[in-house]
C-alpha cells in the first residue's frame, strides 16, 4: 500500500495490519511514487523467491 506524505514523499505500508500494533509496517519511504512501486515489486519478488 503507496500513501502520500505531507510534502512530496511516497510511503510504502505493508498490505496486513500487525496483530500487535494494529497498524500497518513501513517498509520504506521514497521521492516518487514511481519508485515506491518499484521497490514494492521488489518486496513481493522477495518474498516468493
Amino acid at each position: 500500500m503507496i500513501r502520500k506524505l505531507a510534502g512530496a514523499k511516497w510511503r510504502l505500508y505493508s498490505r496486513k495490519v500487525n496483530p500487535r500494533t494494529g497498524k500497518r509496517r513501513n517498509l520504506g519511504t521514497f521521492p516518487s511514487r514511481k519508485a515506491a512501486e518499484k521497490h514494492e515489486r521488489e518486496v513481493q519478488y522477495f518474498k516468493r523467491h
